[in-house]
């Protein structure tokens, strides 16, 4: 089955609805210019009430290695997950298990895909250098799908209840990462519009089942 990420999540009651309905990772956003901003020690309150088996992961924006670090070991991260132009290096040689972010325009930089090394997982979105995520549109899922095909891939950019099953059928990757598309308003996410995402999700898994 593939895995979910809820992302962009300020509030206990978001996350742990996220968890009940199997999500995988819930995403904590501490880079300051985004609406999704939460401060460290709220996320590590979040964190804190988490099942053990579901992963946190903070999503940084050109932010100083020893910051990352800091908040990955005050908030008690799995991972962490960077969406500007970083150097991976800074950041494995801290032991920290990397989600590198790829922008996907009309085609994806596969140039940028190769310098990935193959134990950080590519993250493919929406190119958009000022919000740099939660954008809301999709990209391009056959250049999407290209990727999959050669390496381990999270998919985002723009998925919703309504076009996940889809999005997952095309381009078969290792796991989705959803954040606006179940909001009702950016950082409060939308029961309703969580339960029909992870529904589709699972049904899909399920037809996917079947001889």
């Amino acid at each position: 089955m593939t895995r979910v990420k809820i992302c962009g999540v300020r509030r206990l009651e978001d996350a742990l609805l996220a968890c009940d309905l199997g999500a995988d990772a819930i995403g904590f956003v501490f880079w300051p210019d985004s609406p999704r901003f939460i401060d460290p020690y709220r996320a590590r309150k979040i964190v804190a009430a988490l099942p053990p088996f579901v992963t946190a992961v903070g999503v940084f924006v050109d932010q100083p290695p020893d910051f990352v670090s800091g908040v990955a070991g005050l908030v008690r991260l799995g991972a962490v997950q960077l969406h500007g132009n970083e150097s991976l290096a800074s950041y494995a040689r801290r032991g920290h298990r990397i989600i590198k972010s790829v922008p996907v325009r009309n085609d994806v930089d596969s140039l940028m895909v190769a310098s990935v090394p193959d134990h950080v997982t590519v993250l493919l979105d929406a190119h958009d250098p000022i919000r740099r995520g939660g954008t809301g549109r999709t990209i391009d899922w056959t250049v999407a799908s290209a990727v999959a095909r050669t390496r381990r891939v999270v998919l985002s950019g723009g998925l919703t209840p309504e076009n996940v099953a889809e999005a997952i059928e095309r381009v078969r990757p290792y796991a989705v990462d959803v954040s606006s598309g179940v909001e009702s308003a950016p950082a409060v996410k939308d029961p309703d519009k969580l339960r029909r995402f992870f529904e589709t999700v699972a049904n899909l898994a399920l037809v996917n089942l079947e001889p």
